[in-house]
Order: C-alpha cells, then sequence, then structure tokens
C-alpha cells in the first residue's frame, strides 16, 4: 500500500481487511480523529463515533457477531473533492451466532487525507436489523 494511497485504493485494501476478520488493521487505516457517522442508524444504535478509539471500540466485537464472505457489485463514484470518494456496495455473508444468511446494502461517502480515513457517512440499510429477533453484532433487535 502507497504512503498515501487515494480514498478508492484505501477503501479496497480495507475491504480485503474486513474480509479476512482484521478489524484491528482496519482500525489502523483511521486517523486519530477520524469521524464515523450512521445516519440512518434505528434508535439504541449509534449515529455518530468521534476518533479512531471510538471506532475501535465499535468495531471490537464484529468479527464474533458478522463473518463476511464478499462484497459484490462494488462501485465507486468520484466527487469534486479528491479526497472523497462514494462507494455502493452490499456486504454478504453469516451471522455467526445463528448461521443466518447477512446481506446488508450500503452507500458510504468516505474522505481520505494523509493515507488514513477522515470522514465515513455510512448510509447502511436499517430495515436489516430491525427483524423481531435477528441477533445482529450481539443485539436482539425488538
Amino acid at each position: 500500500m502507497p504512503e498515501n494511497p487515494s480514498p478508492t485504493a484505501l477503501f479496497r485494501h480495507g475491504l480485503r481487511l474486513l474480509l479476512a476478520g482484521d478489524t484491528s488493521a482496519w482500525v489502523g487505516l483511521w486517523a486519530e480523529d477520524g469521524v464515523m457517522e450512521f445516519p440512518f442508524a434505528p434508535p439504541g444504535w449509534p449515529r455518530r463515533l468521534d476518533g479512531r478509539e471510538a471506532v475501535a471500540a465499535y468495531m471490537r466485537d464484529y468479527p464474533d457477531h458478522i463473518e463476511l464472505h464478499d462484497f459484490p457489485d462494488l462501485r465507486f463514484h468520484r466527487t469534486t473533492d479528491p479526497e472523497t470518494v462514494v462507494v455502493e456496495m452490499r456486504g454478504v455473508g453469516r451471522l455467526v451466532r445463528t448461521g443466518a444468511p447477512f446481506d446488508m446494502t450500503y452507500i458510504a461517502v468516505v474522505t481520505v487525507r494523509n493515507g488514513r480515513f477522515t470522514s465515513y457517512r455510512d448510509y447502511w440499510n436499517p430495515l436489516t436489523v430491525q427483524q423481531p429477533g435477528l441477533d445482529f453484532a450481539g443485539s436482539a433487535v425488538r
């Protein structure tokens, strides 16, 4: 990985780390003061994480709950800001505890400065976690 990768290159590298289950290396791609936002998060779910440590805490148990297999339908859209990219994708895999399939649709707006994620707005589908009794990321959603 180059010292200052493009937003697209850094995002692709991050996806490879998530597929490998290496969330600590993925968190290592973040700027110390990076911000992750979830504008469509349902009640009870975080809407904003401030700083790498907050992102690390949020992602700490992710591999215990979701086993990712692929990110199909990956599309990148350039913006007028060379540090920002818009990404459309699906994450597919399985929920570890139940073995149920996992299939989530995402649109992310990602900004990268000095080779690190500084802003990541994750527009994931909240309907996926609102199914009765679903165990997603350790939470029983009612």
